[in-house]
């Protein structure tokens, strides 16, 4: 089986370290603690974590070759950042 690394696959590592991280570190916004919410914060993105791997391996079905599936991964992050924007 060959294993192939995806823009999704690679946000999906970041979420699992960026949640390490504060876990271990806690979270600071604008140098104030929110001790209390970091176990909070930590659960979030571990459950964008495995939202974001869920949809890359449904990315994954529908795509075989790898070219096609990192155009459509790219495309899906460019649209879920524009609206991200939009709605803030």
């Amino acid at each position: 089986m060959k294993f192939r690394i995806t823009p999704l696959n690679i946000a999906s590592a970041f979420l699992i370290v960026l949640a390490g991280y504060i876990w271990i570190y806690g979270a600071s916004i604008t140098g104030s603690q929110y001790e209390s919410w970091s176990g909070t914060i930590v659960w979030i993105f571990l459950l964008f974590a495995f939202v974001v791997a869920f949809l890359d391996i449904t990315f994954r079905n529908f795509f075989k070759e790898i070219r096609t599936l990192w155009t459509i991964e790219l495309s899906f992050i460019a649209l879920v950042i524009i609206l991200l924007l939009l709605v803030k």
